[in-house]
């Protein structure tokens, strides 16, 4: 990856989601998708949990991602309550196996959160140009299309 053409870890998740969004809320509905993420010792991201909104107040667990196994947890994605996505599986699994050739979110010893609401048209299709430029600058082949 061309280190001048950095790309901020959270923009890349925001656009898995938005790339993903009629994949992963075909089983249910949401408006709204909140991403938690948090902190190893070395700065990289430990854990990702996706959030989804059901209702004003009311949020189900869809998604989390692991770095590393523990007695509470596997490694990597595992879809909760009925969600599930290939294309979100995939780019998870490429991206954070790669988290350090982005910028990563400064850790100020917090969690970080995102959110994100029902993507546009044409959110989709630039969340869609910018996924596939890092899964090729990452050596993946797979290519996803806007919903």
């Amino acid at each position: 990856m061309d280190p001048n053409k950095s790309r901020s870890l959270e923009r890349i998740l925001e656009s898995a989601v938005v790339v993903s969004w009629a994949d992963l809320m075909r089983n249910a509905q949401a408006d709204l998708i909140q991403i938690e993420y948090g902190f190893a010792a070395d700065g990289t991201i430990d854990y990702l949990k996706f959030w989804a909104s059901i209702s004003r107040g009311h949020w189900l667990l869809a998604v989390e991602y692991w770095a590393s196994r523990s007695d509470s947890h596997d490694a990597g994605v595992h879809f909760e309550n009925r969600y599930e996505s290939d294309a979100l599986n995939h780019v998870l699994q490429t991206v954070m196996q790669h988290q350090t050739e982005f910028l990563r979110p400064v850790d100020l010893g917090r969690q970080g959160l995102l959110q994100i609401a029902i993507p546009t048209q044409q959110e989709s299709v630039l969340a869609s140009a910018l996924i596939n430029e890092t899964l090729r600058d990452v050596g993946s082949l797979a290519e996803l299309t806007p919903a």
